[in-house]
């Protein structure tokens, strides 16, 4: 007779995915084990690969589970008013407490095989897609060449994907302060920026 799933499947899954995902990124992928993950994760070896039959799969489920979460979240930012300020602040929530799913985003998602690493990518690219169209439909128009919509889009993620890498909860500016940062710049250019600070530029 076959196993039936336990009850908290999911939960156990979930908590493997983000414990393994803290070992990971503190260890590298590369050096990492399924063993060091389970130990890391409070579970034994045993229970690991019941759920999981490779590190190979491990490591595609975070991502696939993280970048479905996010993909989620930007279409869910619907038209309307000041929608790359929405759509920035919805993607600088998604990323609290995903600090190292991100970090395997960007340090490990080519160490799978192309099949199972073809499928994240077209997430990523269908989250840029939204980015690209959000600041067309702000541009109205004026930016006709779409090889810039792709280039801004690649730029706004390239200020809010590395915001983990030096933001300290507490010191600094918020997260919601550091999203207004982004949105004024890209609204309004450095000019704009220093105007709604009540600086001048020089």
């Amino acid at each position: 007779m076959a196993r039936g799933i336990a009850r908290d499947h999911a939960e156990k899954r979930a908590a493997i995915r983000k414990g393994a995902a803290e070992y990971f990124a503190t260890h590298g992928f590369d050096r990492a084990s399924m063993a060091g993950a389970a130990a890391h994760c409070g579970v034994s070896k045993a229970l690991l690969y019941h759920y999981y039959g490779s590190k190979n799969d491990l490591l595609f489920d975070i991502l696939d589970t993280h970048l479905s979460e996010l993909l989620q979240v930007v279409e869910a930012v619907t038209p309307g008013p000041e929608r790359l300020r929405r759509l920035i602040h919805a993607i600088l929530t998604n990323y609290r407490n995903a600090d190292a799913e991100h970090m395997l985003q960007a340090d490990a998602l080519d160490k799978l095989p192309a099949e199972r690493r073809r499928p994240l990518v077209e997430v990523q690219r269908r989250i840029v897609r939204v980015m690209e169209q959000v600041l067309a439909e702000t541009a109205s128009g004026q930016i006709t060449n779409p090889a810039r919509h792709r280039a801004l889009a690649m730029a706004v993620f390239g200020m809010l994907n590395w915001f983990y890498m030096w933001h300290r909860p507490g010191k600094g500016v918020s997260r919601k302060e550091y999203g207004d940062l982004v949105a004024d710049l890209v609204l309004g250019g450095l000019p704009g920026l220093l105007e709604n600070t009540g600086k001048n530029p020089p």
